[in-house]
């Protein structure tokens, strides 16, 4: 199952713990794992980047990694994304900076391990990955692949999901709406 991703993920998540950045798998991964599995073309991490990470993370990644330096500078910035690929195998990593909001701050310390060869992943919780409701909001709420994603989490850990979080963060977010949908189909 995505061992691949999953190394480079490792690998990545290795720098970022050298430099004390907290950090988690998210996106499709993440919702392979703790949903219904689907092929995906890179990996998502939301990571706590800060400016003094940058030249750290950029030294320790560029010899096997593709990085612009300036790019990821630019995304710490604003808080947005940027991504590295992974030289030898050319596998993508889209690193998202964490937002300053409660929602991204609870999503990291809420953040869960799974277990890869022996080793710990941190991965967005079952309840954090509902956070798809969102990206399928802000695409119009046309896409399957998001859709299928939300409903096979929901499917996958049904009653283990922490109502009450996602009803606070639904709420908060305007997605109560398409949170219940979710749950009712």
């Amino acid at each position: 199952m995505l061992l691949g991703e999953l190394e480079v993920a490792l690998d990545v998540g290795r720098q970022l713990d050298a430099l004390g950045v907290t950090w988690l798998v998210g996106g499709s991964v993440a919702s392979s794992i703790l949903g219904e599995p689907r092929a995906t073309s890179d990996v998502d991490l939301v990571a706590d980047l800060r400016g003094r990470h940058v030249n750290p993370l950029f030294a320790a990644l560029v010899e096997t990694y593709y990085i612009d330096e300036a790019a990821t500078m630019a995304a710490v910035k604003t808080r947005g994304g940027f991504n590295v690929i992974q030289l030898a195998s050319m596998t993508k990593v889209d690193i998202y900076c964490s937002a300053d909001e409660p929602l991204a701050r609870e999503e990291l310390q809420r953040r869960i391990f799974v277990d890869v060869d022996g080793q710990r992943l941190p991965c967005a919780s079952a309840e954090d990955l509902l956070q798809k409701l969102l990206w399928f909001v802000e695409g119009g709420g046309v896409s399957d692949r998001q859709w299928r994603d939300i409903r096979g989490v929901i499917r996958v850990q049904g009653e283990a999901l922490d109502q009450a979080y996602l009803t606070r963060h639904a709420t908060s977010h305007g997605v109560m709406d398409l949170l219940r949908r979710a749950l009712g189909e």
